[in-house]
């Protein structure tokens, strides 16, 4: 059985866990960011349960105005969880569920759990060879990123909600 939920403080470990098996390097979140981001603001940090285990998250923070290379916003510096804007920061299922359609479902929980909160517009960064799957989920190409997050190449998208 499939179950959405926010975060709660014991799931750092797992989350920490899925976000460093599905992330290359640095580009996966430390411990204490994950933390932080689920202490921080939970409502933004949705994850999936599959028969009582956690199998994938998505977080975020809030902003006025995105900069998505602004590697403070990562530990919410200048998070404002009335803000208009989101910014995910991580999208990751577990890569032993990988392959289902969970991601789907992921963002599909998500963006009508953003829209009933009221924001206005989804962000995100991916790398080029997830920029198919995002256009599916109904977000558009914005740029090649200035961020060098990682030390990666990152593309930016958008969703109006």
């Amino acid at each position: 059985m499939h179950i959405f939920r926010n975060a709660r403080p014991n799931d750092v470990d797992i989350c920490f866990e899925i976000e460093t098996s599905a992330y290359e390097g640095d580009e996966a979140a430390t411990h204490e960011k994950i933390s932080k981001r689920i202490e921080v603001f939970p409502d933004g940090f949705l994850v999936l349960e599959i028969d009582g285990t956690v199998v994938g998250f998505i977080n975020c923070g809030c902003a006025d105005k995105v900069e998505m290379s602004d590697e403070e916003f990562k530990e919410l510096i200048g998070h404002d969880p009335d803000a208009p804007n989101v910014v995910i920061m991580s999208v990751v299922v577990d890569p032993a569920h990988q392959g289902k359609g969970l991601s789907r479902k992921l963002m599909d929980e998500f963006i009508d759990r953003m829209r009933r909160m009221g924001k206005l517009t989804i962000h995100l960064m991916c790398k080029e060879h997830h920029l198919p799957l995002y256009e599916k989920f109904g977000y558009r190409y914005l740029r090649p990123s200035a961020s060098d997050h990682g030390g990666m190449t990152w593309h930016e998208m958008s969703m109006t909600l």
